[in-house]
């Protein structure tokens, strides 16, 4: 259970981290699932109600316990959204996007950032802060990578 537990709070610390730029939705789908978190905790309590009530109204009792179950699944929804995100935190980067980090790193290291020293097997979390970095420092152009 502690591994669960583990993996939500690296992806909530993932979520605040990753840097809520349009510019990266193309290239990395972490923006279009962080930007759905607002929606999964607004609606999916709302269809758990719903199909809870609706055997109810519609006087279907032997369908209760299949509502239930869908309940469930829909209030798990952002348990999976957090626990996707605290595992792809931790997973290692392919190597054009260590390579991509690593370049990101040296440009920041010689604009005189103070950024944490480079990891030699870069994982999602460092390329977060990376860029999280980056687009304080420089435009918006930087993120065209495999240009050097």
């Amino acid at each position: 259970m502690s591994d669960f537990s583990t993996a939500i709070k690296d992806g909530v610390h993932y979520a605040k981290h990753w840097p809520s730029e349009p510019a990266l939705a193309s290239i990395f789908i972490e923006h279009r699932v962080i930007s759905m978190i607002p929606w999964v905790n607004k609606v999916m309590p709302a269809l758990a109600v719903i199909t809870l009530l609706l055997p109810y109204l519609g006087q279907q009792m032997h369908m209760l316990p299949q509502s239930a179950v869908f309940a469930v699944l829909f209030l798990s929804a952002p348990f999976h959204v957090y626990y996707w995100l605290g595992h792809r935190s931790k997973t290692l980067l392919p190597p054009s996007l260590a390579r991509w980090y690593r370049e990101l790193h040296h440009k920041l290291k010689l604009a005189n950032e103070s950024i944490q020293p480079i990891v030699q097997n870069p994982r999602y979390i460092e390329l977060a802060d990376i860029l999280s970095k980056a687009f304080e420092r420089f435009d918006r152009g930087f993120v065209i990578y495999g240009d050097s």
